[in-house]
């Protein structure tokens, strides 16, 4: 699991019917310092998250199945399993959506 945030969706109009029902969310993800590292992808949202969150996120094929429902034959690899409040690394805060970058203060 990695954490990241959600910097975009994406739209489709057409697309696997497997897909259908299924939100499909941008996401670029953070360091230590909660700051953005590597590229961006897009991962299947099943947390009803949304832009600007800090989100956990799942990047196993069979995990991600799990959290959508096991449904059907969709084909993922990167999943956002919830939404962070807060976390902390090294016993110090370092990113949050709740209370803001630094939920300590």
């Amino acid at each position: 699991m990695r954490v990241a945030r959600v910097v975009g969706n994406v739209v489709s109009t057409i697309k696997d019917p497997y897909f259908y029902g299924k939100r499909l969310m941008i996401i670029e993800y953070l360091d230590e310092h909660g700051k953005p590292v590597g590229e961006r992808t897009i991962g299947f949202d099943a947390c009803d998250c949304g832009i600007g969150d800090i989100v956990l996120v799942v990047a196993d094929g069979g995990a991600s199945m799990m959290l959508l429902g096991g449904i059907g034959n969709v084909v993922t690899d990167v999943a956002i399993a919830g939404v962070i409040d807060y976390a902390t690394f090294d016993g110090k805060a370092f990113i949050g959506n709740s209370l803001g970058d630094n939920p300590e203060e």
